[in-house]
């Protein structure tokens, strides 16, 4: 679906988005607006499972379970909408996974915004 300016209103935020945000890094900018317009309503903004799972370890490593734990809960409070496991994104990211040189979450994040034509925010 697009907006009548032909933006995209429906986004994919990545794991590295995310840190990009959490740690101040390039791009921490552009996601903050993104979920900004989605908490005033003018964007939808999709979050694969496999992108909490992504932040909890990768925070678990760098800086413990508590700030792992800290991030996600943040997550889960923002105006973004999670997306399960299903057969009809399984077979998009098993399809993805076996025709591209990607790893098995990247597949699983790709067939997200495959499913929803959304634009994908690495």
């Amino acid at each position: 679906m697009k907006k009548q300016n032909g933006e995209n209103e429906y986004y994919v935020l990545d794991s590295s988005a995310f840190l990009a945000l959490f740690e101040d890094e390039n791009g921490a900018e552009t996601v903050q607006n993104l979920l900004d317009q989605a908490t005033r309503g003018g964007v939808i903004i999709f979050v694969s499972f496999v992108t909490f799972t992504e932040i909890f370890y990768i925070t678990f490593r760098e800086k413990g379970e508590k700030e792992a734990r800290k991030q996600t809960k943040l997550m889960n409070r923002l105006a973004i909408t999670r997306v399960e496991s299903s057969q009809e994104l399984g077979l998009i990211a098993g399809r993805l996974k076996a025709t591209n040189k990607i790893s098995f979450a990247d597949a699983w994040i790709a067939a997200t915004a495959i499913f929803y034509a959304a634009t994908l925010v690495h």
